[in-house]
């Protein structure tokens, strides 16, 4: 079993706790039939197909799931995004976990895009970073690429960043830390380290980092510390940045701008999951947002 599989489960048996769904076994009987429609109810880039399918999959493995737009669609509102035909009882049991996953990977996807497009034209690069919801981070970083920005590491295993934290662990000695690094862990090719002064930046370039992380610098610093690099090493910041400032960061020379509010401050987008009973013509009814 993969990790959305895992997720879906946990997801599923949340809800469902020991019982399951009594109302839907109350009022619907198990021979009904009936097909969903994912709707945007507003503008979007969508993100999230495999998760929405694989939902009523893991429920009803006989659903028939058809996606009406891919990963990175730009959808107006009102936008029919999958239709799924199962069991009446799969439906409306998978709906809000479903709906949970794939409004959270357009909201992501979204703010990616905005992201993506304040810096369309300049060599600066967007990332997420490990700020996800648990359980989630697979979710989250692939909706991060269908919007358009780009993934930092996945976990703690793909790189070397050593952070204040680490430094604090280990005596502050920057130098010293990317020398342990380097000796420790030769099998990674690329060692990034925070600094918080343009002191510290000195003894990162020296100490050879290969990337240089400016955490919560204003303009004029980081302005001065991308003079000071000249080239050596490539260069990125983080620390509350804004959509407003990317394009400022840009013009500066920063190579990468790392945001953790991509994942962990992006809104749930607005979506709904319609029924029809397979077979009734006219309009599908909106199941309860609850």
């Amino acid at each position: 079993m993969d990790a959305l599989d895992r997720l879906i489960d946990l997801a599923l048996d949340e809800d469902l706790g020991a019982a399951g769904d009594d109302t839907t076994l109350a009022l619907v009987p198990a021979s009904a039939r009936a097909r969903g429609e994912l709707l945007a109810k507003e503008r979007l880039v969508f993100a999230g197909a495999e998760a929405f399918g694989r939902v009523f999959m893991r429920l009803e493995p006989s659903a028939v799931v058809e996606m009406l737009v891919s990963d990175g669609a730009k959808v107006e509102a009102g936008t029919t995004l999958a239709r799924v035909r199962a069991s009446a009882r799969a439906l409306l049991i998978g709906e809000r976990t479903a709906l949970n996953l794939v409004q959270r990977m357009c909201g992501i996807a979204t703010l990616s895009a905005e992201a993506a497009e304040a810096v369309r034209g300049t060599r600066l690069r967007v990332l997420d970073t490990r700020k996800t919801s648990p359980g989630m981070r697979a979710l989250s970083k692939l909706a991060v690429r269908a919007g358009g920005a780009a993934n930092h590491r996945f976990g703690l295993s793909d790189g070397v960043l050593i952070k204040d934290n680490h430094l604090a662990a280990m005596g502050g000695d920057i130098r010293e830390a990317l020398r342990r690094a380097r000796a420790e862990a030769p099998r990674l090719l690329r060692v990034e380290v925070e600094v918080t002064s343009l002191g510290q930046l000195e003894d990162a370039i020296a100490g050879g980092a290969d990337v240089v992380l400016l955490d919560n610098m204003d303009d004029a610093a980081v302005a001065e510390a991308v003079r000071r690099v000249a080239g050596r090493v490539e260069v990125e910041v983080s620390g509350g940045v804004t959509l407003a400032r990317l394009p400022k960061l840009a013009a500066l020379g920063v190579d990468f701008v790392s945001m953790g509010a991509l994942t962990h401050s992006a809104r749930a987008m607005d979506l709904s999951l319609e029924l029809l009973p397979e077979g009734t013509p006219g309009p599908s009814t909106s199941l309860p947002d609850e």
